[in-house]
């Protein structure tokens, strides 16, 4: 089976940069609820780009709905940017949870874009990985590229391990267990010695 798709995404992992960054500074004055709301409505653009293949506006989709919701999260700290009333009560649970959710379908998207790129950027689809796995060691896609990742990094222990672990978890309806058999299958033979040797790369 093919590792990843073809087709031109980012391969450093950043999007267009053009108004992301004023856009998150102006933040400063925005209720939780509507930096939420924005963050919602850049994670959903970014999605609707993914579909229409274009990876690189996906890329820089997500981007912004994460730089809303580090405004947002740096507005709660006690020395935030904004005035002590706005803060004022901090974010609701609900509102937590929002943000989590959010954090996690942007990393999981942002490794499936880097996926699609001619030459793929196989650390940024790790880091991005390990960013879900933090917040949800259980989540499936990010266990699946993790092991992807780590295989193409040379690290064949780790790739086994992810691998294992997604196959484990893998929803039903999703036909991976074939690529993850065929991708563990050429890791095994290599031998732990080698697999040792590479570890630390």
């Amino acid at each position: 089976g093919k590792l990843n798709a073809g087709g031109r995404g980012a391969g450093d992992g950043h999007g267009p940069a053009g108004g992301s960054q004023p856009r998150a500074a102006a933040a400063g004055g925005a209720e939780p609820g509507e930096l939420i709301g924005r963050a919602l409505d850049f994670k959903s653009e970014g999605a609707q780009c993914y579909k229409d293949k274009k990876f690189r506006e996906a890329i820089g989709k997500y981007h912004r709905a994460l730089l809303e919701l580090k405004a947002l999260l740096l507005s709660q700290e006690p020395g935030g940017q904004r005035p002590a009333n706005a803060a004022a009560g901090g974010l609701s649970d609900e509102q937590r949870q929002a943000v989590e959710a959010i954090e996690i379908d942007c990393y999981n998207s942002l490794a499936a874009c880097l996926l699609q790129a001619e030459l793929v950027n196989y650390e940024r689809v790790k880091e991005y990985c390990l960013k879900v796995l933090q917040k949800e060691g259980e989540n499936f896609k990010a266990l699946y590229r993790s092991g992807v990742a780590f295989y193409h990094l040379g690290d064949y222990n780790k790739a086994l391990y992810y691998l294992k672990e997604a196959r484990s978890r893998q929803p039903t309806g999703m036909d991976t267990t074939h690529f993850i058999l065929s991708l563990t299958s050429r890791i095994l033979p290599l031998g732990s010695k080698f697999a040792l040797s590479v570890k630390r790369h």
